[in-house]
């Protein structure tokens, strides 16, 4: 190991503060299945650019799911898991590319704004209910795959839509997970097959992305642990609620992040 990687990356100040971040960020992942990156970077922007700390976060993500992996295997509904990554493989160029005909910013904040009315419907009772089909399967990966091409908060969209599947939440939580490992794995070696400076100077795998992996990882994986600990003992219904509420906090993170940037 390299005298760099063993490096803070940051004044002990501000690794402090996000270590906590990617802690609470990872108690979280660890209790829901979802909601890392979006809390992760909605908390360290606050004191570094997000440019940063992304690519490192796509390793973490992949670390997060393999860390789980052993744990929800059996709860995977497979059916679903298949037809979610093929829509999310069709989509999320599609939500790329319409990026570079409509304005950015007002698209994501639209986007957060539906997903977290959308919540917030559910939340206080509006009950709805998708049935299984291939085509309703093929169709959430789908939307999820547009939004997170265009606004990257597919997860946040795809775990409002699977909140109306009627799914146990072993099978929710296990089902998300596999599907954010297929799709993190996917941006990761896309992101790493860009020409070197196309995503971030130095190339995606370069010594900061990889300092900042280190350093960051140990704080997710214990919050994992702890995540994974209460989500052993909640209820249907506690789950679902829970899920509600953090979905609704995420999306309106989404939102205001959206308005700050849309008037600078």
């Amino acid at each position: 190991m390299t005298p760099e990687l063993l490096t803070p990356p940051l004044a002990p100040a501000l690794l402090v503060y996000s270590l906590g971040v990617v802690f609470a960020a990872g108690i979280v992942r660890g209790f829901a299945g979802f909601g890392f990156s979006a809390i992760t970077v909605a908390g360290i922007s606050v004191v570094i650019s997000p440019a940063l700390v992304v690519p490192a976060i796509f390793m973490l993500e992949v670390l997060a799911s393999l860390s789980q992996l052993r744990g929800i295997a059996r709860d995977i509904d497979m059916p679903w898991l298949g037809w979610l990554a093929l829509g999310n493989l069709l989509c999320i160029p599609l939500g790329v590319a319409l990026l570079a005909w409509l304005p950015e910013t007002p698209l994501r904040l639209l986007i957060g704004a539906l997903l977290m009315a959308a919540a917030i419907l559910l939340r206080s009772g509006h009950g709805a209910s998708l049935q299984p089909t291939r085509a309703v399967r093929l169709a959430a990966g789908m939307v999820s795959g547009f939004i997170n091409g265009v606004a990257a908060i597919g997860g946040i969209a795809l775990a409002v839509l699977l909140s109306t599947a009627q799914m146990a939440p072993a099978t929710l939580r296990a089902t998300l997970i596999a599907l954010f490992l297929f799709t993190d794995v996917v941006s990761l070696v896309s992101a790493a097959l860009m020409p070197s400076g196309a995503h971030m100077a130095g190339g995606l795998l370069g010594v900061g992305t990889l300092t900042w992996a280190l350093w960051l990882a140990p704080a997710m994986l214990v919050g994992i642990w702890v995540g994974q600990r209460s989500f052993a003992g909640v209820s249907e219904a506690q789950f679902r609620r829970h899920v509600l509420n953090l979905l609704i906090a995420l999306a309106g993170v989404s939102v205001v992040r959206s308005v700050m940037g849309l008037f600078g």
